[in-house]
């Protein structure tokens, strides 16, 4: 049996009916709150006086960290952050879910450094670098969000303020996992990248569909194919061999640039925001 979903499971499920997307933020015709959530009234805190969350070892959270389905696609958490990076838009939430319990248990505090991830292990700690402020912070993952409007991280009202994407409601940001000393456990940049100890550099996908429909996986697969991308794995038949859900992934790359280069032009032709993913 799957564990209980928190409130913000079933606030957004309902809100699906009512077509509403989105969380954090302005309401607009593309961005709106969960259920009445909004920034919190009156004056604000001096952000940059909040502190950063600091990295440090923790076990794994009690719940939270088993497979579990939102809009009828399943969500199967990691077991490990190691190597983790990822590239695609923010938002946040606020005052609806001040003191509400997150999917880790902990009260969720709108005023901390904290941030909710479909599938990152709870907790997990990343840096997050706005690609569109330059401002970076360290969050801790413990909750489960987003699933809606291909957003990757749902930020605490506080973090997306200090990374300056509060009042905008989203931005674009890469997101790379810590481990317990603060360093980063995922790759950087192939300009700085160093080989691994196996000897080999981390390999980077540009997945651009997961389908639980495989003929909608072939169809994007051709399509793909057609507008000249390498796909991985090559043949229709490994991928189809990789069960549900059926992963579409461009690549892979072994230059972050070009990874980079490629999710943007996809983006493009695709008119969404796409999940770039990596591999030791």
């Amino acid at each position: 049996m799957s564990e209980p979903l928190n409130l913000r499971f079933w606030l957004v499920s309902i809100l699906s009916l009512f077509l509403l997307i989105g969380c954090g933020g302005k309401k607009s015709k593309d961005r709106g709150y969960y259920g009445g959530d909004s920034a919190p009234a009156g004056k604000h805190r001096d952000f940059s006086k909040i502190p950063d969350a600091v990295p440090k070892a923790e076990l794994p959270s009690r719940t939270g960290n088993k497979p579990y389905v939102v809009f009828g696609k399943k969500y199967i958490p990691l077991k490990s952050s190691a190597g983790f990076t990822q590239t695609g838009m923010a938002s946040w939430y606020g005052t609806k879910f001040h003191g509400r319990r997150t999917s880790s248990g902990e009260p969720y505090d709108m005023w901390a450094m904290t941030a909710a991830h479909p599938v990152l292990p709870l907790p997990t700690y990343v840096e997050v670098t706005s690609l569109e402020t330059g401002k970076r912070i360290v969050v801790k993952v413990n909750d489960r969000g987003p699933f809606l409007h291909n957003r990757i991280i749902d930020l605490s009202y506080a973090a997306a303020h200090k990374i300056g994407i509060a009042d905008k409601g989203v931005g674009r940001v890469t997101i790379r996992a810590l481990d317990a000393s603060g360093h980063a456990s995922g790759p950087v940049p192939a300009s700085s990248a160093k080989t691994h100890s196996s000897g080999q550099r981390p390999l980077y996908y540009v997945q651009t569909g997961s389908f639980v429909n495989s003929e909608n996986s072939l169809e994007m697969r051709d399509w793909i194919r057609n507008q000249g991308y390498r796909l991985f794995p090559e043949s229709n038949r490994q991928h189809l061999g990789g069960g549900i859900p059926y992963r579409v992934r461009v690549g892979p790359f072994q230059s972050l640039d070009r990874a980079l280069q490629s999710q943007q032009k996809l983006e493009n032709l695709l008119g969404e925001v796409l999940l770039l993913v990596t591999e030791k």
